[in-house]
C-alpha cells in the first residue's frame, strides 16, 4: 500500500461480539475492520469515515435496530453507494423483504458458511466500486457540458447587450434577481414550487430573455428618445424572433430543460397578468411562472439603470411604479415575493455587487 493511501474498510454491526470476531477474521487481510454493537454506533461511524465500502448489518440489536439503520442510510443517500449485507438468523420473510426494499443487497445467514461469504461480498463490493466510478465519470461529463452550455449562453447574451449599448451587467443581474425571486415564490406558494436545480436553470435561461433583439434594427434599438407607435411594434417582435433563434440551435448545444425555459422566457417576458402584454396576450397563470419572475426582474433592472432613452429612476420610485401598475399588471403573489426581497437587491446594487445565485 502506498504511503498515505487509505485502506478500504468494512463495517461489521452486530450486538454479538462472537459474530463480529468471526467476520473480522475472515476479512482482516483484505480490509480495515470497523465494528459497532448497535445501529446508533454504526451510523456515527458511517457518517464520519469515508473509507467504508461495505456494511454487514444485524437486524435485531438494542438501542437501534438494523431496519432503522437502513431507513437512515436511505434518507442520506448513502445506501446507493455503500452495499449493505444483512446478518441474521431470522427466517421472517416479511422482515427480510423489508430489508431488501430498503436497499440491502444480500442476506448472510447465521450460522455463517465461510466458504461462500467472502466471494459473495467481494463480488458485490467490486460491482459497487465500478458503478461508483462510472457515476463519477458521468457526473464530471455532465458538469463539463453544463459549463460549456452556460458559457455559450453568457457569450450570446453579452453580444445582445453589446448591440443594445449595455455593459453586460444587466443580464447578470437579471439572472440573480430571477433566481432569488423564484426561490421566494417557490417557498411561499406550493402551487409554484420548483426544485433548486430547476430554479438555477431558469436563472441561466433568463440571461437569454432579449436574444431576439439581434433582429431589431439599430435605429430602433439605440434610439435615444421614445419610440413611435410603428417603431414600438417592430421592437415587440424581439420576443418572437428570440424563439426563432433558439429553435435553430442544434439540440446538443443547449440542455433541453434550459432550452424550454429560454423559449418560454423569450416569448413571454413581456406578457402581463391582466392580458395586456405581448405577443400572445396571455392572462394570469397562462404565463409560466418563470416568465412572470423574469418580467418583474427585467422591469426593475431596466427602471433603475440608465438607458439611451432615459435616465435611471431611484429605487423607491421604481418599486412604487412596479407596485402601482405603471409597468403593467403583475401576479400579486409574485409582487409579494418581490417586495419581500427587494431590500436585499437594492442593498447589493448600492454596494456595486451583482446579485448572483450564490449570494
Amino acid at each position: 500500500m502506498r504511503v498515505n493511501e487509505v485502506k478500504n474498510s468494512i463495517l461489521i454491526v452486530d450486538d454479538q461480539e462472537i459474530n463480529r470476531v468471526i467476520l473480522a477474521e475472515l476479512f482482516k487481510d483484505q480490509y480495515d475492520i470497523l465494528q459497532a454493537e448497535n445501529g446508533e454506533e454504526a451510523l456515527k461511524i458511517v457518517n464520519s469515515d469515508n473509507s467504508i465500502i461495505a456494511v454487514m448489518l444485524d437486524l435485531v440489536m438494542p438501542v437501534m435496530d438494523g431496519m432503522s439503520v437502513l431507513i437512515e442510510l436511505n434518507r442520506t443517500g448513502k445506501i446507493y453507494h455503500i452495499p449493505v449485507f444483512i446478518i441474521t438468523a431470522a427466517d421472517n420473510m416479511q422482515l427480510l423483504s423489508g430489508a431488501y426494499s430498503l436497499g440491502a443487497v444480500d442476506i448472510i445467514s447465521k450460522p455463517f458458511r465461510m466458504c461462500f461469504i467472502k466471494s459473495r461480498i467481494n463480488n458485490i463490493i467490486e460491482l459497487y466500486r465500478h458503478r461508483n466510478e462510472l457515476e463519477e465519470v458521468v457526473n464530471e461529463n455532465v458538469a463539463k457540458i453544463e459549463r460549456i452550455n452556460n458559457k455559450m449562453v453568457e457569450v450570446l447574451a453579452a453580444l445582445i447587450e453589446f448591440r443594445d449599448c449595455e455593459s453586460g451587467e444587466h443580464v447578470k443581474r437579471i439572472r440573480g434577481i430571477t433566481t432569488r425571486l423564484l426561490e421566494k415564490i417557490s417557498a411561499d406558494n406550493p402551487e409554484y414550487y420548483l426544485e433548486k436545480p430547476s430554479i438555477e436553470k431558469i436563472g441561466m435561461a433568463a440571461v437569454l430573455h432579449d436574444v431576439g433583439k439581434i433582429a431589431i434594427p439599430d435605429r430602433i434599438l439605440q434610439k435615444p428618445g421614445p419610440l413611435t407607435k410603428e417603431e414600438f411594434e417592430i421592437m415587440k417582435i424581439h420576443t418572437v424572433k428570440g424563439c426563432d433563434i433558439l429553435s435553430q440551435m442544434p439540440e446538443d448545444i443547449m440542455d433541453e430543460e434550459v432550452y424550454r425555459y429560454s423559449y418560454d422566457i423569450c416569448r413571454h417576458h413581456h406578457e402581463r397578468w391582466n392580458g395586456e402584454g405581448y405577443p400572445d396576450g396571455l392572462i394570469g397563470d397562462e404565463i409560466p411562472i418563470w416568465s412572470q419572475a423574469v418580467a418583474v426582474a427585467d422591469v426593475f433592472d431596466a427602471l433603475t439603470s440608465p438607458r439611451v432613452y432615459k435616465a435611471a429612476f431611484d429605487y423607491d420610485t421604481a418599486i412604487d411604479m412596479i407596485n402601482d401598475g405603471d409597468c403593467g399588471a403583475f401576479n400579486p403573489k409574485v409582487l409579494k415575493a418581490f417586495n419581500a426581497i427587494v431590500d436585499d437587491i437594492v442593498n447589493l446594487r448600492k454596494a456595486n455587487k451583482i446579485l448572483s445565485v450564490d449570494e
